[in-house]
């Protein structure tokens, strides 16, 4: 084993705060340039008018849905490998690393004829309306290369479940660079409109791609072994997989339900100039909360680690680490968003089609910097609940927290209450703390009964 893969596999099974620390930067740094070529995207599109911005606001929840796909079976696959990698299983990890591979293949072409059939049907259900057009120019694109993200995300988590955040984050890289770059020339150089961002996006992640099969079965230097020799079909792997993956991509569903449904109380209270603002403004809530996803996916490593070790000790130290961390992070973050949101929310009104939307993206700024305050601490025990196997945890805990608690208190501040726009922003941001609260006193709770069983097994073993 080479020093750099045993360097990898000894960070991943020690302390776990050192673990957390030196896989999250990485993947930080890999979460802000997906989200500034996200971010660059919303701008360059705003250029193109109130419509178009709206559009892509349109389609998002569609995307997250299709990205989910890739970073569903790639959650399955990074808790499993990671779990057997702590029972010291490694030919079971190579394994469940190549179920994965030809899950995204099956799962992308089965998905790709169903959203590409439906895409109109589902455009017209969300409330395009004036801007279907412009959603449509842009989704046929995106999701007729589904296979392409869905890889991406699959690839990029076996780097991750090795400790590998180095090349994770360089092939990361490669696509939200080459994104920046290419937008502006597709957009308005070849004049392709909203239709050049798209190509932008594919493109982009294509060569993401390239990158990481090369350094999967070109050099062949993981500490996972992924040639075709070492597939063999279980389905118990299949099923394990699953009972991460399918929460985790129904989690992302659920987000994009979520999505939906408040851009119909947008369209509802002030109409689709609404959505453009809630969605140049989430940009930058986004922005924001890639600490902490950056902590949740460096989470999900460790205690799976820790979990197949029948450590108990590391898994407790891993969640309550995170949450303190995020916390601090998420203070920092917040009070800046708060504090600069008219500057901010004037990178997205620098054209005279764009310019009336400013005072309003900073009101909406404003109030959702509360939001990365009220996430930190169910997000990470939703991470955690995906590292040790159990997604539908996870799942329960993203269906109260958003879906259920932030449209129904969305829903009463801003009609029942009449508090109008802030009233749903300021119903998602107590919504998401409520649900985050009750998924951390249920992860405590989990930890607790696992220390037992941890204990009663060590003392038979002694005994």
């Amino acid at each position: 084993m080479s020093k750099n893969k045993q360097s990898n596999i000894q960070m991943i099974t020690g302390d776990p705060k050192k673990a957390i620390i030196k896989l999250a930067v990485p993947m930080m740094v890999s979460m802000l340039l997906i989200m500034l070529y996200n971010i660059a995207d919303s701008i360059w599109v705003a250029g193109l008018g109130a419509d178009a911005l709206a559009a892509v606001g349109f389609i998002t929840p569609l995307f997250m849905v299709l990205v989910g796909l890739g970073n569903g079976i790639g959650a399955g696959a990074n808790s499993l490998i990671a779990r057997n990698i702590g029972a010291k299983k490694h030919a079971e990890a190579n394994n469940a690393a190549l179920h994965a591979i030809v899950l995204a293949v099956i799962v992308s072409a089965v998905f790709t004829i169903i959203i590409e059939a439906f895409m109109v049907p589902i455009l017209q259900f969300m409330g395009a309306g004036d801007t279907i057009q412009y959603a449509m120019d842009y989704s046929y694109i995106i999701f007729g290369f589904l296979i392409v993200f869905v890889y991406s995300g699959v690839a990029s988590a076996i780097f991750r479940s090795e400790g590998d955040m180095r090349r994770a984050t360089i092939a990361i890289a490669v696509t939200a660079i080459l994104n920046i770059i290419l937008d502006p020339v597709f957009i308005y150089v070849l004049n392709l409109g909203i239709s050049g961002a798209a190509w932008a996006t594919v493109v982009s992640a294509i060569m993401s791609c390239a990158v990481m099969s090369y350094w999967i079965w070109g050099k062949k230097d993981l500490f996972l072994d992924l040639s075709p020799k070492n597939f063999n079909y279980s389905s118990r792997i299949m099923i394990d997989t699953l009972q991460v993956a399918v929460p985790s991509t129904l989690e992302t569903i659920v987000f994009s339900a979520l999505a939906i449904l408040i851009n119909s109380m947008l369209v509802i209270a002030a109409g689709t100039t609404a959505v453009a603002v809630y969605t140049a403004s989430m940009r930058i809530v986004q922005l924001a909360m890639i600490p902490l996803i950056g902590i949740g996916t460096a989470v999900l490593t460790v205690c799976g680690v820790a979990y197949g070790a029948h450590n108990y000790k590391n898994l407790q130290t891993a969640h309550s680490y995170s949450i303190k961390i995020g916390f601090a992070v998420s203070i920092l973050l917040g009070a800046l968003m708060f504090i600069f949101s008219s500057q901010i929310a004037g990178m997205f009104s620098y054209t005279q089609a764009s310019a009336g939307l400013a005072s309003e993206i900073a009101t909406a700024i404003s109030v959702l910097s509360l939001f990365v305050l009220a996430i930190p601490h169910g997000i990470m025990s939703s991470m955690m609940f995906q590292g040790v196997g159990k997604g539908m945890y996870s799942l329960l805990i993203t269906l109260l927290r958003s879906l259920i608690l932030e449209t129904v208190f969305a829903y009463l501040f801003c009609f029942i209450f009449g508090w109008g726009l802030p009233g749903i922003y300021g119903g998602v941001v107590f919504g998401c703390f409520v649900g985050g609260t009750v998924g951390y006193i249920w992860a405590k709770l989990f930890i607790r009964e696992f220390k037992k069983i941890s204990i009663k097994k060590y003392s038979s073993q002694e005994n």
